[in-house]
């Protein structure tokens, strides 16, 4: 089977719906920043600051090409991996690319206080962020196979959406590992 990619922006909920359903379904799951950290010894902020964007998304194409090699597994990629068209192409050819699509407003009340993320550390962030969106959101379309809605903040009824769509594109769907795993924190799915 060929891996799972989540793609989004930032905020969309890629690494928690990533973890998630590969608990779910007994695949394996990866966050491509997180591998990536790993792998430098370095935090995302301080590739960027030492190495700029264009430093770290080489790095994050060379581990892409890695990643999709994966069989039975889940990805979260960055919020920026479809900038690179050699990117996209990647992800068109080798993956089945569900994008997880938030609103403007929904990603700015996720983010509005978070100071991890280097693209957002400038003067107008709600300004800097409305504009990565209009420009990413045609590429994230573009690659996409299927697009699921994360609004709603509920970790387990995204992960049942994917699901779904997953099984409406005709991808084989393990059966549930624990069919509690993943209840949401008020004990509702």
């Amino acid at each position: 089977m060929k891996p799972i990619v989540l793609v989004g922006m930032m905020g969309a909920g890629k690494s928690t719906a990533g973890r998630l359903l590969s608990a779910r379904r007994g695949w394996r799951f990866v966050d491509a920043d997180e591998l990536l950290e790993q792998r430098t010894g370095a935090t995302i902020p301080t590739i960027f600051a030492m190495e700029g964007e264009e430093g770290f998304r080489a790095r994050e194409t060379k581990l892409l090409h890695e990643l999709l090699e994966c069989e039975d597994c889940v990805i979260a990629t960055g919020g920026g991996v479809v900038i690179r068209p050699e990117n996209r192409l990647l992800l068109k050819q080798s993956a089945v690319v569900v994008y997880l699509v938030a609103s403007f407003e929904v990603l700015w009340e996720r983010l509005q206080n978070d100071r991890s993320r280097p693209l957002l550390q400038v003067p107008d962030p709600k300004g800097r962020l409305a504009e990565l969106l209009a420009a990413r959101d045609p590429l994230y379309r573009e690659v996409a196979d299927l697009i699921v809605p994360t609004d709603s903040g509920r970790p387990l009824r995204g992960v049942q959406a994917i699901e779904m769509a997953l099984q409406r594109y005709g991808v084989p769907l393990p059966p549930l590992r624990d069919e509690n795993l993943g209840m949401d924190l008020c004990g509702g799915p």
